[in-house]
């Protein structure tokens, strides 16, 4: 078995970032995807990891800018029934809030 890469053209990757809170991040729903993982999956080796995402590199949406994600991104469009509040992560550690 051979490990092969795959190649995401610009594009792919371009839609999915969002401007939230003054920062370019992308939402666990689209990194899970990129990574061809559930995102529950993704969440969950967040939660075990906690101490690699800082307040600064990952931030979850409030329920008012879930709402604007939705009505906003169409490939989103899923998460309107979904309980729970995406989390969010930025491109840069050093972001500023």
């Amino acid at each position: 078995m051979t490990n092969a890469i795959k190649l995401l053209a610009p594009e792919t990757i371009g839609h999915r970032i969002l401007f939230i809170r003054g920062q370019k991040v992308m939402l666990d729903a689209d990194l899970a995807e990129l990574y061809g993982v559930e995102t529950r999956t993704l969440n969950q080796a967040v939660r075990r990891n906690v101490e690699r995402f800082p307040a600064d590199f990952m931030f979850q949406l409030t329920q008012e800018e879930k709402q604007e994600v939705i009505t906003n991104c169409d490939h989103l469009a899923r998460l309107k029934f979904s309980p729970v509040l995406p989390n969010a992560f930025t491109a840069d550690l050093k972001a500023k809030k």
